[in-house]
């Protein structure tokens, strides 16, 4: 017989042909029922080319969290958002169009932005569609729209309506380069290279020195006192006492705290404002009057006298010059210091006083940690991720940023009185360009309004996404039936600032967590386990090797090389290497193909055998599916498909299913297990390798989608997996020996059939050409 499958191999082509089926049919439009399953679906980030491959990797696996829970009979509702405010675009546009933010007109700026955004975004849209990614893109949202903008504004409103939001002077983490307040989840810690100065400062009255070893000798001009530890027996004697800060000549006194360690530098420690969040909290504790030594410009302030205008890497070196030339310098150690930078622009921060807004989040911590353990995290381990942020929380979330792209804080100060006037929600607002809502300050009476040029955190936008994508607040109905969300799917690396902040913002403003469930997925890696960037070249382009291998062939790499939670490697090579898997399930199919389909048989034990190992495949890939690990089938279905189905049974019956020396009845049970098989693999395989599998359900078994079938149960066959590693090395063992004896496969030989295997004695007889 013909097989139906002419073509002899997979073409990737294909898949473009399949990806407008599903469109024209409109095969995954979401229709609102009663129950929903509703995905959280981040809304990745258009920073610059080319989208990380190992995002398109984590796309291609929330893909199949919506097919597995289609599969299952859940009603699926799968948005897709781009992210588009923050400091990275900012970042983008200014080294696309070689331009300053701040030497920027604020419209022309923002205009760029879109423009630059656009670009990218098709392409990240493009990318998406090209892996067969079944969610809404007919109605994507973008963070960026004004329906968006507006959201966050709403619910800021909201907040400040509830005292929840609050103005202060405080010292805060500040990145110079972005010019914008940060957050302390939005810094990372890094080990770089620096000295230890250990300096002279002379004790009043004694005509002696004390050695004070610092990191940050530049803030020595805002240096308001010196501590010990009281258990510290050195500096017994001198507490109380007063010493002359070198340099700048003003004296301070030597005070005991227990933050001070004996064993650092000298064990007396210079506190300045501020030199890091230990000065911050001793500035507090001790009612000390701050001075500010560095500007918003990222320079030393006119507090630093000669040393002003400087960068503080600069006035470190200058200072250090002088202290030395002045015999101040007791020794200088090369050190490795743990430095707090910018997450965005990998500059060292540093903590200035200046006015934000903050979120209360302080009172909410208890709630956090009950609500946290109460998401079920996949995998488990990265729950800890959630909770050790919560335990470190200590002040409130700034929520203010000096930058252009992002929304807007939606507030006016009266010019005469400066009381702030929050307009009512429901409309979007950009008080740097747009009239006050009201005539008159409603304080005081005054006409004239000054508009807020901050934005938000792009956290403040990025938090909201389960309310946006239920419509909260606009459609009562939608809202109910899809929000909590089910699963928010997400990237470790922002456990600690998007699953958080939205746990804290959710729960402010409904009283409920967002989602039951979080799926955590670990960094793409290159091939020798370093970070992608584009500055080292070894950042790989994911577009370019989906047209070249094909979707499938990069989703199934995707599914059956990263083990779930886990960091992992990409290389072309290894995504190339996983279409052999493609290629061997296209030729079991196409010599399937050759056979009629049967309803029912009578099983002979061979096929008895392959299907109680179906069943134990079926098991292994229902566990993998519930957790949300696709490289448990992913990793079970090729080891079966490869070595049992192909490698065993299909050679045990192809004599059979041909009629060659068996009866109809034989012949009928092979044929039926072979398709039962087969058909059994592209289900279980469908969520994970969307297409290949489409195209070969369409071509044998239905003209309906694969996509639209019930996930396949397991089915009580007599269990007959005793039996396999003696099958698997009684084969092993004829094929060796007709190699040693220099015959062809076909060839006979003699050879007895074990006495275990005799219930396989016809098959496996028929299989080697045994006399």
């Amino acid at each position: 017989m013909e097989p139906k499958i002419q073509e002899k191999a997979w073409n990737p082509e294909i898949e473009l042909q399949i990806i407008k089926q599903w469109e024209d049919s409109h095969l995954y439009e979401f229709k609102l029922k009663e129950k929903n399953f509703t995905i959280d679906t981040p809304p990745p980030y258009p920073s610059g080319r080319p989208w990380h491959i190992g995002a398109a990797s984590h796309y291609s696996q929330i893909d199949m969290i919506a097919r597995t829970a289609r599969m299952k009979g859940n009603n699926v509702y799968f948005p897709i958002g781009i992210d588009r405010n923050g400091l990275p675009v900012e970042l983008y546009t200014e080294k696309k169009y070689g331009i300053r933010m701040r030497e920027t007109e604020r419209d022309k700026f923002i205009d760029l932005c879109k423009e630059a955004l656009d670009d990218l975004e098709s392409e990240m849209i493009q990318i998406m569609k090209s892996l067969g990614i079944s969610g809404d893109f007919s109605n994507y949202y973008r963070t960026d729209s004004d329906e968006y903008r507006t959201l966050t504004q709403t619910t800021f409103i909201e907040l400040w309506r509830k005292g929840l939001v609050y103005r202060a002077n405080r010292p805060n983490n500040y990145d110079w380069v972005s010019g914008t307040t940060i957050a302390d989840a939005e810094i990372i810690y890094q080990d770089l290279s620096t000295k230890l100065v250990y300096m002279k400062f002379e004790i009043k009255g004694l005509q002696k020195n004390i050695i004070i070893a610092s990191t940050r000798p530049e803030l020595l001009c805002a240096c308001k006192t010196i501590i010990v530890n009281e258990e510290d027996e050195r500096y017994t004697d001198l507490i109380g006492k007063k010493v002359v800060v070198p340099i700048f000549n003003h004296e301070v006194e030597i005070k005991t705290h227990h933050s001070a360690q004996k064993e650092f530098g000298s064990g007396a420690v210079m506190v300045c404002s501020y030199g890091d969040q230990n000065d911050v909290a001793l500035f507090r504790e001790l009612k000390l009057d701050e001075v500010v030594a560095i500007g918003i410009d990222g320079r030393l302030t006119q507090v630093a006298g000669e040393y002003s205008g400087l960068k503080p890497k600069q006035a470190r070196q200058k200072i250090i010059e002088d202290l030395e030339k002045q015999g101040y310098v007791e020794k200088i150690e090369d050190i490795i210091h743990r430095t707090p930078v910018s997450e965005r622009s990998k500059t060292p921060i540093e903590i200035i006083p200046m006015e934000e807004y903050y979120l209360k989040q302080l009172d909410s911590i208890e709630k956090m940690k009950k609500l946290g353990k109460q998401i079920r995290f996949y995998p488990e381990m990265h729950k800890q991720i959630l909770m050790n942020w919560i335990e470190s929380i200590t002040i409130d979330w700034p929520i203010s940023r000096r930058r252009y792209y992002g929304t807007e804080i939606p507030i006016w100060y009266c010019k005469e009185c400066s009381e702030p006037y929050v307009p009512e929600p429901g409309k979007y607002y950009r008080p740097w360009k747009d009239k006050c809502p009201v005539d008159k300050c409603p304080k005081c009476g005054a006409s004239e309004f000054v508009g807020e040029e901050r934005t938000f955190d792009t956290w403040m936008d990025s938090s909201i996404s389960p309310l946006f994508v239920s419509k909260f607040g606009s459609d009562e109905e939608f809202f109910k039936k899809t929000f909590p969300a089910t699963i928010r799917p997400q990237a470790k690396d922002i456990v600690r600032t998007w699953l958080y902040y939205t746990l804290l913002r959710c729960e402010q403003l409904t009283g409920q967590k967002p989602w039951s469930e979080a799926w955590i997925m670990g960094y793409g890696l290159d091939e020798k386990g370093m970070k992608m960037s584009k500055s080292k070249g070894n950042a790989l382009d994911p577009l370019p090797i989906i047209q070249k291998f094909g979707a499938d062939t990069f989703r199934f790499w995707s599914a059956s090389e990263i083990n779930h939670g886990h960091d992992f490697r990409c290389s072309e090579q290894k995504i190339e290497s996983t279409r052999k898997f493609l290629s061997k399930l296209w030729n079991v199919s196409r010599f399937l193909s050759s056979f009629p389909i049967l309803e029912s048989a009578n099983l002979t034990p061979s096929d008895e055998w392959i299907l109680s190992e179906l069943d134990n495949l079926v098991l292994e890939c229902e566990r993998g599916y519930d957790e949300y690990n696709f490289f448990i089938p992913a990793v079970a279905i090729r080891e079966f498909t490869w070595n049992l189905f192909a490698a065993q049974y299909i050679e045990m019956v192809k004599a059979r299913a041909y009629g060659i020396g068996f009866s109809d009845d034989e012949k009928n049970s092979a044929t039926f297990t072979l398709h039962k098989t087969l058909s059994t693999i592209l289900k279980l395989l469908a969520p994970i390798t969307p297409l290949i599998t489409e195209h070969l359900w369409q071509q044998l078994y239905s003209n309906e989608s694969i996509h639209n079938e019930s996930q396949v149960q397991k089915e009580k066959h007599k269990d007959m997996r005793k039996y396999t590693t003696e099958i698997i090395e009684f084969n092993s063992k004829v094929w060796n020996e007709k190699k040693s004896k220099g015959l062809s496969l076909k060839d006979s030989i003699s050879i007895e059939v074990p006495i275990n295997l005799e219930i396989f004695k016809k098959d496996l007889k028929a299989m080697h050409t045994i006399e």
